[in-house]
């Protein structure tokens, strides 16, 4: 079971003076069945007048600042030390996915209720015949939910190019299926598109991964960056995390620090602010395995 210490720093620098500003930072990893926080801290500078944490209607860890004094940037620093473990897929075959989506139809308990939304348009996320489309050669009938998204997360992956700078938050996605070329956000509100257009439940993950410097390379500090991947749900099951912008299931790589319908539910940070005119931003994450520490 390896251990971490991810460092998360999101810099804003302002062309004129903030006289106020209000933040909602998601950058607080949470314990589950695979991943145990043993330390989280947050720091803000300038220091905030107030500020508080809850969680939101997801689950989620939610930081929020108020600045009330005048300032020209902002920054926030997260410092996170987990554990990770690799999930365990079910030993028996998952059901058709005709079975779990006329399941999620007729849900009744509160439990079962709650997932529905997960079946639905949102934000970032569309559904339609053309999304619905992208998934249907993996989606046979019969054929069982787990193996049908594993093959359609390969199939992106295989048929989608990344290229950072190709697409804004803002790109329709229609584009993007058009394009076929985009990043990780882009590619996990692709695979959610597809999925709910099939009637399928299925969410949106923020956090990070592990990455390995070329060979014969030093790790560079900073280098790596926030990650989006999905969930995609089996009832009786639980929640089964796919990676269409790597290939691959989720394993102890892997790093949850928040779930929701889309990127607008996710982001690590959002806010209003009074003044600052144009910014600049700078991000910097950081993912080190413990044991590799000096």
């Amino acid at each position: 079971m390896p251990e971490y210490i991810v460092t998360h720093i999101s810099r804003y620098d302002y062309e004129e003076t903030v006289s106020l500003c209000q933040n909602l930072a998601l950058m607080e990893p949470q314990d589950s069945h695979i991943q145990t926080v043993r330390s989280f801290s947050l720091s803000c500078d300038p220091s905030p007048a107030a500020r508080n944490r809850r969680k939101d209607y997801f689950g989620n860890a939610i930081h929020y600042f108020a600045i009330e004094q005048p300032h020209s940037h902002i920054e926030f620093v997260s410092t996170t030390d987990v554990f990770t473990e690799d999930p365990l897929f079910p030993d028996t075959e998952s059901p058709p996915y005709e079975t779990v989506r006329d399941s999620i139809r007729r849900a009744i308990q509160p439990e079962e209720l709650e997932i529905i939304q997960y079946t639905l348009p949102s934000r970032f996320v569309p559904t339609g015949a053309e999304f619905a489309e992208l998934a249907r050669q993996d989606f046979l009938p019969g054929r069982p939910i787990l193996e049908a998204s594993t093959d359609f997360c390969l199939r992106l992956y295989n048929e989608f190019e990344y290229e950072s700078g190709a697409t804004t938050i803002l790109t329709p996605l229609h584009e993007v299926a058009a394009m076929r070329k985009g990043v990780c956000q882009d590619f996990s509100h692709i695979f959610l598109a597809a999925l709910r257009s099939l009637g399928l439940p299925c969410r949106y993950v923020s956090g990070y991964i592990e990455t390995y410097p070329p060979p014969g390379q030093p790790r560079l500090q900073g280098a790596d960056a926030s990650h989006a991947w999905v969930s995609v749900y089996v009832p009786g099951l639980g929640w089964y995390d796919l990676d269409p912008t790597n290939g691959k299931a989720r394993t102890h790589e892997y790093i949850q620090a928040a779930v929701g319908r889309d990127y607008q539910d996710v982001s690590p940070l959002r806010g209003v602010l009074f003044g600052g005119g144009k910014h600049k931003v700078h991000v910097s994450v950081d993912v080190k395995r413990k044991e590799s520490a000096a």
